[in-house]
């Protein structure tokens, strides 16, 4: 079992305060994504961020003192700014290129008006410009993974799903393996439940950069955190996240749900290894240092590893604007997204 301690928590202003859309309405920080390069987390909010000289991409220094949100950059390559609901990042086994994805989790096959929202990217490590589309549509000017899309389909077996992790981990044979999590899987997107379940497949990057999968995409990986102790809410899958220094594998997921007219949300921490993972064990839970669940008081969304010992973080907390012990404030401003660091024990 591990436990994990807080070492650090507060706000990241994501873009200046009182931000509207092009409806007139105020834009909310809702942080889905989050990695960290060494040097910069790189963050990403599942709604478009308006304004030319912006996107919903950005990265910022990690200093000592937290993230250092007066040199926040955003990503305005034009791919970056079309794909829309980011959900996750993740760097290739190598190091050497990141990775977004979307939520593929709405599709008109006859218009694609809804294609950006069906997207797996890929970039240099430091050079976002390259951004790159990964197994796209065949067909010339159709944007998206499409081809992609169609590989979860087969490998989900839902006509309605939603990605929510991505996690590049060694494969077996020298190259790598990479995982998708799923978090909801029904019949549509007002008729579905929450699932964590992991698909897959092989890849190889290719001598322009690309990714190219060379087996069929599969279920390698499925849980059942309601059903252990000290889980008071339905959770599902919502960020997967590999750590190199220990080859072990990461598990974020979290809850959104109302009950005698109370609204909670939350989520909690697991964590397994590679071989737990590929022999289909149950990850263990992370606990407070006393051995109880840590349960997060926000929506946990976004997760990277900082180092041997530190795990960052990020919360999509919607509409919910309280900050409980994340600072001594009431409310966050709409433009904050609240972030924890956490050392593991």
């Amino acid at each position: 079992m591990r436990s994990a301690r807080i070492l650090q928590q507060g706000t990241i202003h994501c873009f200046p305060a009182g931000l509207r859309d092009e409806r007139g309405e105020i834009v909310n920080a809702e942080i889905s994504a989050v990695l960290y390069d060494g040097e910069r987390l790189l963050l990403a909010s599942d709604k478009p961020v308006p304004g030319e000289e912006r996107s919903a991409v950005f990265a910022l220094p990690l200093t000592p003192e937290g993230p250092d949100d007066t040199r926040l950059e955003y990503l305005t390559a034009a791919r970056l700014r079309q794909a829309v609901k980011y959900e996750d990042f993740a760097l290739t086994t190598d190091g050497r290129h990141v990775l977004a994805v979307t939520g593929f989790d709405r599709i008109d096959d006859q218009s694609h008006a809804l294609n950006d929202y069906n997207h797996l990217l890929i970039w240099p490590l430091g050079r976002p410009d390259e951004v790159q589309v990964v197994d796209p549509d065949p067909r010339d000017g159709v944007e998206g993974s499409l081809e992609l899309r169609r590989k979860l389909d087969a490998a989900i077996g839902f006509p309605y799903y939603k990605i929510e992790g991505l996690a590049a981990v060694p494969g077996d044979h020298g190259d790598g393996l990479l995982l998708f999590g799923v978090r909801e899987q029904g019949n549509a997107h007002d008729d579905f439940h929450y699932v964590s379940r992991v698909v897959g497949a092989h890849y190889q990057i290719t001598e322009g950069g690309n990714i190219e999968f060379i087996d069929a995409l599969r279920e390698y990986f499925r849980f059942d955190p309601d059903a252990r102790e000290g889980v008071r809410f339905a959770c599902g899958l919502s960020s997967l996240e590999y750590d190199p220094y220990h080859a072990r594998l990461y598990l974020l997921t979290s809850f959104e749900m109302e009950t005698h007219g109370e609204e909670h949300i939350g989520g909690y921490l697991w964590v397994m290894s590679l071989e737990d993972f590929r022999a289909g064990k149950a990850p263990a839970m992370v606990t407070t240092p006393v051995g109880t669940a840590l349960e997060f008081e926000h929506k946990a969304e976004g997760l990277a590893v900082l180092d041997r010992e530190r795990l960052f973080v990020a919360y999509d907390n919607d509409r919910h604007l309280a900050l409980g012990s994340v600072d001594e404030r009431d409310e966050r401003h709409a433009c904050e997204a609240p972030y924890t660091i956490l050392r593991i024990d």
